[in-house]
């Protein structure tokens, strides 16, 4: 599977942005589908997960109540919707594919990547 990763930009604290990841090759119903975050000089953070089969999701601490991660098989696409956004959000922001069933929380088991898309926000 091929992922590409869109819609990042500068929005001001409290404003909404949503990303989006176009998959090809193979439906990304058949993965563990991710979002992971990683700001500069940190590591990079597992921010949702959403199992393909049952659409069941996953979020971190930070982002719960936030950020809600959604597909749309019809055009294989995985979402990441932010709202009420902080300027510790700043990140770029990549999407993942896992072969592994269920939650998939570790970043070394997601074994496509796509590029990732930078997310500012200004305070």
């Amino acid at each position: 599977v091929q992922l590409q990763a869109s819609g990042g930009g500068l929005v001001q604290a409290g404003g909404s942005l949503r990303l989006s990841c176009a998959a090809s090759g193979r439906a990304f119903s058949m993965y563990t589908m991710g979002w992971f975050r990683q700001a500069l000089g940190k590591e990079r953070d597992l921010v949702a997960t959403i199992t393909g089969s049952q659409g069941s999701t996953y979020y971190a601490d930070s982002v719960k109540g936030r950020f809600t991660i959604s597909g749309d098989i019809a055009k294989n696409t995985v979402y990441l919707q932010m709202s009420s956004l902080k300027p510790d959000d700043t990140a770029v922001y990549y999407c993942a594919a896992s072969h592994r069933l269920g939650f998939v929380l570790n970043l070394d088991d997601y074994q496509h990547w796509g590029q990732g898309t930078l997310v500012t926000v200004s305070s």
